[in-house]
């Protein structure tokens, strides 16, 4: 029958006795490098207590004052930038249907009746939601005004993770440089905005306008790629009328 020896029992002989002096003698020096390092630990705590004293209360004053901030001044500055700009945006969305469209995107940009307009709003709440808004408006607004240098700029400041505005920016960026007869830009920035989201507005919308720039750069089968993306994946589009027509248009050049 196999046996064993119970730990601590007394050694039955020589060889068991050695076998157990060593294993002791193991054990008790890992406990001491052990309680060598908890001391190193102790002594490296306590001889650093001031530095470690002093990073806690720096991580905690940032911590603090990132609440601070975002409560009792980022928010209210927020509140009052949104608050300032509504005339500016009255303005911008009257400009989409009236007469005098100049008038009032001008009024938009530099402001009227004692209130601030985009630029405003840009240089006195940068940072803010409002001012990154303030540039989609403002690009746009110089967009319709025919200064497309400063819409390209305006713009290009502009983010956004809204699936309607972001391509919306991203093409008229691609407008304004048509305008500037630079289609090679143009095409890249169509092409952007058409694949940036996918939706049913949008990404017609821009595979058109991508397609067509394409054309002008004797591109054709780039422009077909397009004009076929819109048939096969947007049928239903009011842009699939024009693509069929411009697929028509690429085809013959291509002969």
């Amino acid at each position: 029958m196999a046996t064993y020896n119970k730990r601590g029992g007394k050694p039955k002989n020589k060889a068991e006795k050695e076998s157990q002096l060593e294993e002791n003698s193991t054990t008790a020096e890992v406990f001491n490098t052990l309680d060598e390092g908890a001391s190193r630990t102790e002594a490296w705590v306590e001889k650093n207590q001031k530095p470690i004293l002093g990073f806690i209360i720096v991580v905690a004053v940032c911590v603090l004052g990132y609440f601070a901030y975002d409560q009792y001044i980022k928010g209210p500055k927020e509140t009052e930038a949104m608050n300032e700009m509504f005339q500016a945006q009255s303005y911008w969305e009257q400009a989409l249907t009236a007469p005098a469209k100049d008038s009032l995107y001008n009024l938009s940009l530099q402001g009227g009746e004692g209130k601030y307009g985009f630029i405003d709003i840009i240089e006195n709440y940068g940072g803010t939601k409002a001012a990154n808004l303030a540039h989609y408006y403002a690009g746009m607004a110089y967009l319709n005004t025919n200064k497309y240098q400063e819409a390209i700029a305006q713009l290009d400041k502009f983010s956004s993770d809204d699936d309607i505005l972001a391509p919306l920016a991203k093409g008229a960026i691609g407008d304004a440089f048509v305008q500037l007869g630079q289609n090679e830009d143009a095409l890249k920035y169509y092409e952007e905005a058409a694949s940036m989201r996918t939706n049913d507005f949008t990404t017609p919308r821009f595979l058109l306008k991508a397609g067509i720039a394409a054309m002008s750069l004797n591109q054709n089968d780039k422009a077909l790629a397009h004009f076929k993306k819109i048939a096969d994946d947007y049928p239903k589009a009011t842009e699939a009328v024009k693509a069929e027509i411009y697929t028509g248009r690429a085809e013959a050049m291509n002969k």
